[in-house]
């Protein structure tokens, strides 16, 4: 192929040796002076005529293109930390919502989709069932049930993830200008998500225990709201847990102004015991939840869900179709079997413990610092942490990036933009000692 762009190079536009007779010159054989041939046409340096040959490409498109880089001086918005996390060449993350590479299932799934491809059995050309791989959808109701939600096959779809997920619903639920409750901090794209649906977001202050019940009331009153957004189990980013207490009288709340509790549980399985939640406690009638296997399992073969009453799958899966298509059976197939066999169960067994030893790592480093802590979380991946010295988060986010760390500053959590002084830390990214150095020199004045 190098010898090959070399002509290119000097007579673009020309004629180029036969297979035969570059076969001849290089003293290779036919076939490899093909597959040369083959990926330089894919690459669009090469022309292949019919009856004619090869020629070199009139006009070459650059064969490697310059990196645009991040951008250090980009506005924090809610989307900062994602851009980021995925553009930077930060050495460190703990500001990104994801566990390291390493703690993930590689290795099992590399083994899983060896026998996918083996199967003769498995799905690899057909669109998936209307509401997704069926045998998963049976494992996730089972999954669903240890957890005291009563769910069955009928009342789950499958979606790409969880976020796909919340599109969805939204797409289903609301209209343009409709009025959505969401926590105030929450996850950073859940802002951005009601954004595009055109609709007026309302922050709702959240406690250690939930939401704020008293504003969330009074924001029924006013705004008449058609949905609430949260992450009941394990907050992002505070780490919280709702409270058995608080989830009686939201479900209450709900009923009263006829409110859809929407419930994303994407980091429930990282729970040693699990909590109630919202779903576990309304069986369906106004909760709907939506999760995904994105966080525990892989970010790159992504597989979620949503859970609902029978009425409203129809018309999500109607809508999925008209957007999507279906859903994908091949990673459905692949989580199938991982549920199946007890791998993921052992994983997370293995994982469990080793967020909790870096939990409390993180913890110990974050107050040597001089941070306060929001609470202290049981377990789950996430602390909120206020700052020293009421420095600000995005000052200080803004000269981790000059030292290779991409921090989390807390107002690309908050609807009012009153977390200015906060933080979010994940602990699994954050078991380097040396993230701790490099954030101590980044607080120094």
């Amino acid at each position: 192929m190098e010898a090959i762009r070399e002509r290119i190079a000097l007579a673009p536009g020309t004629r180029l040796p036969s297979i035969r007779q570059l076969a001849e010159n290089l003293r290779v054989s036919k076939s490899t002076i093909v597959e040369a041939y083959d990926r330089l046409v894919s690459e669009g340096a090469v022309e292949a005529k019919r009856g004619s040959g090869f020629f070199a490409a009139a006009r070459l498109r650059p064969f490697r293109l310059k990196d645009p880089g991040f951008q250090l001086d980009r506005a924090i918005d809610p989307l900062w930390i994602m851009r980021q996390a995925l553009t930077s060449n930060a050495t460190f993350q703990p500001g990104s919502g994801w566990l390291p590479d390493d703690w993930l299932a590689g290795d099992m799934l590399r083994r899983v989709l060896r026998g996918i491809s083996r199967d003769e059995q498995a799905n690899l050309t057909a669109y998936g069932s209307l509401q997704g791989y069926l045998p998963l959808r049976k494992q996730l109701a089972r999954r669903l049930n240890a957890r005291n939600i009563a769910a069955e096959p009928n009342n789950i779809f499958l979606t790409d993830s969880a976020t796909r997920a919340i599109d969805i619903i939204c797409r289903f639920l609301l209209q343009p200008g409709d009025a959505v409750l969401i926590d105030d901090p929450c996850y950073f794209n859940f802002q951005y998500m009601l954004q595009a649906q055109r609709v007026q977001t309302i922050g709702i202050r959240y406690t250690p225990n939930g939401p704020d019940l008293e504003q969330f009331a009074a924001a029924c009153v006013e705004h008449r709201p058609k949905l609430y957004l949260t992450t009941a189990v394990l907050h992002n980013p505070t780490g919280a847990n709702i409270s058995l207490s608080t989830a009686h009288r939201l479900l209450k709340l709900a009923e009263v102004h006829d409110l859809v509790l929407v419930e994303d549980t994407i980091y429930a399985d990282l729970e040693s015991r699990s909590s109630p939640g919202l779903a576990a406690l309304d069986g369906f009638e106004r909760v709907i939840l939506a999760g995904s296997f994105s966080k525990t399992l892989t970010g790159a073969a992504r597989c979620g869900f949503i859970v609902a009453r029978n009425d409203w799958i129809e018309g999500l899966t109607d809508l999925a179709l008209a957007t999507s298509f279906g859903t994908n059976d091949l990673t459905a197939q692949a989580t199938h079997r991982l549920l199946l066999d007890g791998s993921y169960r052992g994983h997370l067994e293995a994982l469990r413990p080793r967020l909790a030893r870096a939990m409390a790592f993180t913890i110990e480093q974050l107050e040597h610092l001089g941070f306060e802590l929001w609470i202290r979380p049981e377990c789950g991946v996430f602390l909120w942490a206020q700052l020293p010295d009421q420095l600000d988060s995005a000052d200080i986010a803004i000269r981790a990036l000059e030292r290779g760390l991409v921090l989390a500053p807390g107002n690309v959590f908050s609807v009012s933009q009153t977390a200015n002084h906060f933080m979010r830390f994940n602990v699994a990214q954050c078991a380097n000692k040396k993230v701790f150095d490099l954030l101590g020199e980044v607080l120094k004045p």
